[in-house]
C-alpha cells in the first residue's frame, strides 16, 4: 500500500497536516493532531453543547463514535479529575476520537489540573483540530452520520489506502452491541451524592431505598444523583439474571445509558426488563434503558439519521405540559407507532417529533430518552429522580 506523506514544500506553504479523517465514502479531510497518536474507527456526530467537553467525551454512550464539537473553542477550561463520566475514571470507556475547530488554548479554569491535549494522550484518545466542522456538520445534517477512521501521526505520514479501506470495511454501529466494552465487570455499592462548590462530592449515608442499577454503560452523575434521591445504591453487569437482582430485594430497578444498537443489547435484556415488569417492579429507564423499556413492552427501536447529541433539546412533557431544554446523546429512538396500548408517550423532542419518554398505565415503570442528569445540560429534569422515588414509595406503601 501507498504511504502518503503530506509535507510543506516550502516555509511559505501551508502546514504540515498531522491528522487525518477518513470517511468510508473515500473523502479525505486534513487537519493538525492532538491527544494520543494513531488512529481510531468510529461513528461521527456532532455535538452542539458549549460547555461540559470532558463530561461528554467520557460519556460511556459514546463509545464507538468520533465526536465533532460545533462549538469552536474546546478545552479552554482545561480538565480535572471530579468531571470525568466513566465510572472507571482510570479507563478509556467512552468517546473514541475527538475534532475541534481551533487548536486548544492553555487552560483558563481554577479547577484545571491538566491541559486537554495532555488528557487526551492520557486517555488514549486521538483528536485533530483546523478543519471547518459547520462543513463536516452540514454533511452529517444531508448525508447522516458517516463511519470513519480518525488519525494523528506526529510526522505526517499516513497510509491513506490503508485507512479508506478500514473505513469502508468498518460495519458501523447499527447491528452492534457495544454494551460489553462499557459495562462493569462486577457488583459494587455507590453512595456518592452531588458536588457543590468547595465542598467537593457528598455521602449518602441514610438511604431509604434500594435501588439495582443495571449498567449498560452508566454515568457517575446519574448515579449520584440516585443516591442524593436517598437511594442506596447497587450497580449490577448489564447480563447479571433476574433472580441475582431480586436476591439484592430491591424497592426498585434503574434501567442505565449505554451505547450501541439497542435491538442487540436487547437479545440478554429484554427478557430480565419483562421479568421485572411482570412482578409490578417499579423501573426507571435513562437513553438506552429507555430504548431497552421499549423493546421489554413490544415496540420496536430505529436508527436516526443524525441523532441527538447537545444541552440545549427542547422537550415536552406531556404529564405537565411544560417544556424542558435537556441533554441528549443518542443514534437510535423508540419508533413511537409501535407502542402498545399499556405504554403511553410522556415527551416528545420539539425539534423532529422523536419520542422521548414512556410510561405504563397497569405497572410502576417510566422511561426517557434525555438525559436528566444535567452533567452537562441543564437541570430541568432532576425532577424525574424524585418521581422514581414516589413511584417506590408508592409501592412500598401497597406492598
Amino acid at each position: 500500500m501507498t504511504e502518503v506523506q503530506v509535507k510543506a514544500a516550502a516555509p511559505w506553504t501551508k502546514p504540515v497536516a498531522t491528522a487525518v479523517l477518513v470517511l468510508a465514502d473515500g473523502t479525505v479531510v486534513e487537519g493538525f493532531g492532538l491527544g494520543a497518536a494513531g488512529s481510531a474507527v468510529g461513528e461521527v456526530c456532532f455535538n452542539t453543547a458549549m460547555t461540559g467537553y470532558e463530561e461528554i467525551l467520557t460519556d460511556p454512550s459514546y463509545a464507538g463514535q468520533i465526536i465533532t464539537f460545533t462549538f469552536p473553542h474546546i478545552g479552554n477550561v482545561g480538565t480535572n479529575e471530579e468531571d470525568i463520566e466513566t465510572v472507571d475514571m482510570a479507563g478509556t470507556a467512552g468517546a473514541r476520537g475527538v475534532i475541534v475547530h481551533a487548536p486548544i488554548t492553555d487552560p483558563a479554569n481554577h479547577r484545571a489540573t491538566r491541559h486537554l491535549d495532555a488528557w487526551l494522550k492520557a486517555r488514549g484518545i486521538v483528536g485533530m483540530s483546523g478543519l471547518d466542522t459547520r462543513a463536516l456538520t452540514a454533511l452529517i445534517r444531508e448525508k447522516g452520520m458517516p463511519n470513519a477512521v480518525i488519525a494523528h501521526s506526529p510526522d505526517g505520514v499516513f497510509n491513506l489506502d490503508a485507512l479508506k479501506r478500514e473505513a469502508r470495511e468498518w460495519p458501523g454501529i447499527d447491528g452492534m452491541d457495544l454494551v460489553p466494552s462499557v459495562t462493569a465487570a462486577r457488583q459494587y455499592a455507590w453512595d456518592e451524592t452531588t458536588w457543590t462548590l468547595g465542598e467537593g462530592y457528598g455521602k449518602q449515608a441514610a438511604p431509604k431505598y434500594k435501588v439495582v442499577a443495571i449498567d449498560y454503560g452508566v454515568k457517575r452523575n446519574i448515579l449520584r444523583l440516585m443516591a442524593a434521591a436517598g437511594c442506596e445504591v447497587t450497580v449490577v453487569p448489564a447480563t447479571t439474571g433476574l433472580d441475582e437482582i431480586l436476591a439484592l430485594k430491591p424497592d426498585g430497578v434503574f434501567l442505565s445509558n449505554g451505547p450501541g444498537d439497542p435491538a442487540e443489547t436487547g437479545k440478554y435484556s429484554v427478557p430480565v426488563i419483562r421479568a421485572l415488569l411482570d412482578r409490578k417492579m417499579p423501573v426507571f429507564g435513562i437513553c438506552l434503558g429507555h430504548q431497552m423499556m421499549g423493546l421489554a413492552v413490544g415496540a420496536k427501536t430505529v436508527k436516526m439519521h443524525q441523532g441527538h447529541h447537545g444541552a440545549n433539546h427542547p422537550v415536552m412533557d406531556f404529564t405537565t405540559g411544560k417544556v424542558e431544554i435537556v441533554s441528549m446523546n443518542h443514534g437510535f429512538a423508540v419508533d413511537v407507532k409501535t407502542l402498545p396500548a399499556n405504554a403511553k408517550e410522556t415527551h416528545r423532542s420539539l425539534f423532529d417529533g422523536s419520542n422521548c419518554g414512556i410510561a405504563l398505565t397497569d405497572r410502576p415503570a417510566f422511561s426517557v430518552q434525555h438525559h436528566p442528569e444535567a452533567s452537562p445540560g441543564p437541570q430541568d429534569s432532576h425532577y424525574l429522580f424524585k418521581r422514581f422515588v414516589d413511584m417506590m414509595e408508592t409501592a412500598k406503601a401497597a406492598a
